[in-house]
Formats: structure tokens, C-alpha cells, sequence
């Protein structure tokens, strides 16, 4: 009889059915009696990861994973099962911002959008060109009474689902912040110094340019939306306490991301969604630039 020297070494857990004693290729210490549909290599409970039948080990399963590509909705971001999540969650939110604002006293006038002012309280100066940069986005999370709020989250909850699922959590999130700054950034631009600005309707405004676009792009009717965004923002115009440059700029903000992220080149679309996205938060921030050095200039 002479040996077989060209049978190949076996890997542990694998060898004879019959061979005892049977343990885990992961885990040597414990003992396995299931095999791996795909490798055959014995697995304990730990390890047993459920196929279309049978069981399959977890360097299998990770490896079969490779070649499964990622669900992207149309305009390229990653499907979700609740595409609704962010809107609960930026309604959420806000909602516990305005309880704080009626709960604890000056917490309102600490985070909404004002230029430059004097706080009758502290007889110090405050506002964005002071350096409170911060309002800008807080501001967009804050609001003037319960119709305001009530106004603003069902608008969200009835856009942003939908503009949700069609570009994915991450580019809805960038959409609507970066529609709140430049709603902000407009209102700090051009109102006076000293004339507070909250509410989200910077950011609001910015789902509703957003879903016009993505309402063209995908050959929609759009009549709707036309018709509601002209009341709004004439609205604005008419009623003297409603902040209209806020409507505008968040309206601008969201259009133009918008526009980017929907007809960016599918070979080049995380390029062109992101450099679109940056260059409205630049101009932004150009805004922001400008506007505090014209109030700190007047100091």
C-alpha cells in the first residue's frame, strides 16, 4: 500500500461525516453537527446564518454579499424600507423645540436668526455677526406660535416623505438643512439687524422647490404645486410679521440642490449631486460673509 500524497490538507471543522469528535471551524471548542451548504465546513448555532435552505457560515454569507449591488432609488441614494423616517424625525424635533420654548424662559430669543442687537436683559450685543453663527440653523427649528408649527410639520409631513424616497436620507437631509441656511442667510442678508427671524419655513420651502423639480423631472403634473407655492409666498409678501425672504431663500436653496441632485450625469452623479449641493451652501455662506461685515463695519 503506498501513501497518497496528493490529497489536499482539509480544513478544520471539515473531514468524514462520520468523523467524531465534530467542532466548529470558528470555534474549535464547541461542537458542530451542521455543515455550510456552500463550503461544507461544520458550524455551531453561533455561526448558523439561515439560506434558502439550509444554513450557510458567516465568511459565505459575507462573500455571496460582494456581488449583490446596493438598491439606489432613481436619482441615486440608497432605498430605505421607511423612507418617511428623516420627516418624523425632523418633525419630532421640532416639536420638542417648541415645547423648550415654552417651557424655559429665553431659551426662543437665545437661538433665533437676528443680525445684531442688544439683549434688553443683558445689555449685551448679540446676534449672527456677533459670532453666534449658530442661529442660522437653530432659528429653522423654532417658532412664533402653535398654527405656525402646525403649518409648517404638516407641510412636512406631506412633501418630505416623498422627496425622501425619491433621493435618499442622506441627499433629503443635505436638501433640506442646506435650504434652512440659505433661508436664514437671506433673511439675515437683507431684514434689519435687529428684527428676530424663526420658523421652518426656509427649509419648507426648499422641500416645495425641490418637489417641483423632481415633479418635472419625472413628468408630472405640477399645477398643483405652482398654484400652492404662488399663495405662500404672496402671502409672505402681504402679511407684514411673515419673514418672505426666508420663503425665498429657502425656495432658491432647495431649487437649485435640487437641480443637482436630479439631473446630475449617471456617471458622474456623486460629483455633480455633491459640487451642486456645496456650491448653494457657499453662496450661502457668501451671504453670511458680507452681511457680517457690513453690520460690523456700522458698529
Amino acid at each position: 500500500m503506498t501513501e497518497d500524497t496528493d490529497r489536499p490538507e482539509q480544513p478544520p471543522g471539515t473531514g468524514p461525516a462520520g468523523a467524531e469528535p465534530a467542532t466548529c471551524y470558528r470555534h474549535p471548542d464547541r461542537e458542530a453537527h451542521i455543515r455550510c451548504n456552500r463550503c461544507e465546513r461544520r458550524i455551531c448555532p453561533d455561526c448558523m446564518i439561515p439560506a434558502s435552505v439550509g444554513f450557510q457560515c458567516p465568511e459565505c454569507v459575507r462573500e455571496g454579499n460582494k456581488g449583490v449591488r446596493e438598491a439606489r432609488t432613481v436619482f441615486g441614494g440608497s432605498v430605505s424600507g421607511n423612507p418617511g423616517v428623516v420627516s418624523k424625525i425632523l418633525i419630532a424635533i421640532t416639536v420638542v423645540a417648541f415645547v423648550a420654548q415654552q417651557a424655559v424662559s429665553g431659551f426662543t430669543s437665545r437661538f433665533y436668526d437676528i443680525g445684531l442687537a442688544v439683549d434688553p436683559n443683558t445689555f449685551e450685543t448679540v446676534g449672527v455677526a456677533d459670532g453666534e453663527v449658530y442661529r442660522l440653523l437653530t432659528s429653522a427649528f423654532l417658532h412664533g406660535g402653535i398654527l405656525h408649527l402646525l403649518l409648517n410639520m404638516y407641510a412636512l409631513y406631506m412633501f418630505g416623505p416623498p422627496i425622501e424616497a425619491a433621493l435618499g436620507r442622506l441627499r433629503f437631509i443635505a436638501l433640506y438643512l442646506v435650504s434652512a441656511l440659505g433661508g436664514s442667510a437671506l433673511s439675515y442678508a437683507f431684514a434689519a439687524p435687529n428684527q428676530p427671524s424663526l420658523g421652518a419655513s426656509g427649509a419648507v420651502f426648499g422641500l416645495l422647490g425641490a418637489f417641483l423639480v423632481v415633479s418635472r423631472k419625472q413628468r408630472r403634473d405640477t399645477s398643483a404645486v405652482l398654484v400652492l407655492l404662488a399663495i405662500n409666498l404672496g402671502y409672505g409678501f402681504l402679511v407684514p410679521r411673515v419673514d418672505w425672504r426666508a420663503h425665498v431663500g429657502g425656495l432658491i436653496a432647495g431649487g437649485l440642490i435640487a437641480l443637482a441632485l436630479v439631473y446630475a450625469p449617471r456617471d458622474r452623479r456623486t460629483l455633480v449631486q455633491v459640487a451642486g449641493t456645496v456650491a448653494v451652501l457657499a453662496g450661502a455662506v457668501a451671504l453670511v460673509v458680507w452681511r457680517t461685515a457690513e453690520l460690523r463695519g456700522s458698529i
